[in-house]
């Protein structure tokens, strides 16, 4: 039988890509979204297949569906979405979990949590390992994402010991890629846009703070193995290992977009990590899983989708 697959957030960066997967392998897909930070354009291209199936709703809301398996990506991102209204972020991230989990627990459903490389917070730890507690201040601006990830990981993982419900949980590192929001405040978005406008390339601090990028389809193929495989409930870090400074990427995107873009220097934001770089060692042990897109592809990649869009 065909499965009915629920992807919260999917008409979303990440959830979009996932969506057009799970389509086109054949799955009955009900994408969940609010439309806060995703758009009707990131999967105006599924809305005619007979296999898609579009809601509008807050998962902070209950809903009550046919599911058998269940993507919860719903949350905003950045830090300039999430910030913007932190109680709505907590809640989406609280009250989206417990709802998601209430849904699985009834239809006896597997659940993934899409959660983040944010609960590591400015981590004394490099690079990061599941095992890693974290370094969170708990009351400063983001911690309504980190704070909110961090409680919906207890949910799942109270959820499954208390209740038998099938739980998979994956931190995802930095992803860029195609249908990136182009003013979402992310770092490869943000030189993306500012270096085909011909604007200032804006750097925090003194652009030697790290990243690791890892590509969308990458990352989409780590969720689907997430989501298959009947070994590890997770935590399962996915990202892209290969660490570069901020600094490194505004050089890259300078030189591929072939701008004249200046570099300015401001003040760093607080509790702004100074490094982030996944251990990917159990990702490659149970789901066999690595990156295999290179930053420069998908930097090519990125930087042709937003010429596109600036100029459509």
């Amino acid at each position: 039988m065909t499965p009915t697959t629920l992807v919260t957030g999917g008409a979303g960066f990440i959830g979009s890509h996932l969506c057009e997967r799970l389509v086109a392998a054949g799955d009955e897909v009900l994408c969940l979204d609010n439309f806060y930070t995703g758009t009707k354009e990131n999967i105006r291209h599924l809305l005619l297949k007979p296999n898609f199936e579009l809601v509008r709703h807050d998962i902070w809301l209950p809903i009550y569906v046919e599911v058998d398996r269940i993507y919860n990506l719903a949350c905003p991102a950045s830090p300039v979405h999430y910030q913007n209204n932190p109680v709505s972020t907590t809640k989406t991230s609280v009250l989206g979990a417990i709802n998601m989990l209430g849904l699985a627990k009834r239809r006896q459903a597997r659940i993934l949590q899409a959660s983040t490389s944010e609960v590591y917070g400015d981590p004394k730890q490099h690079p990061q390992t599941e095992s890693y507690w974290g370094n969170v201040n708990p009351i400063g601006p983001r911690a309504c994402y980190d704070e909110g990830k961090r409680c919906a990981e207890t949910l799942f993982f109270d959820y499954h010991r208390q209740s038998g419900v099938d739980i998979r949980v994956v931190r995802i590192f930095n992803t860029y890629g195609p249908r990136m929001h182009p003013r979402d405040g992310r770092v490869v978005s943000n030189f993306i846009v500012q270096a085909l406008s011909g604007e200032p390339i804006t750097l925090y601090g003194d652009g030697q703070q790290t990243r690791s990028f890892c590509y969308v389809d990458d990352l989409v193929d780590g969720l689907l193995a997430m989501m298959k495989q009947e070994e590890e409930v997770g935590p399962v870090n996915l990202g892209n290992p290969v660490e570069f400074t901020i600094r490194e990427l505004a050089e890259a995107v300078l030189r591929l977009t072939c701008s004249k873009s200046e570099l300015i220097f401001l003040p760093l934001p607080q509790d702004d990590p100074a490094q982030r770089q996944p251990d990917i060692a159990k990702a490659k042990s149970i789901i066999e899983w690595a990156p295999k897109v290179g930053l420069e592809d998908g930097l090519k990649e990125t930087i042709a989708y937003f010429r596109r869009k600036l100029t459509a």
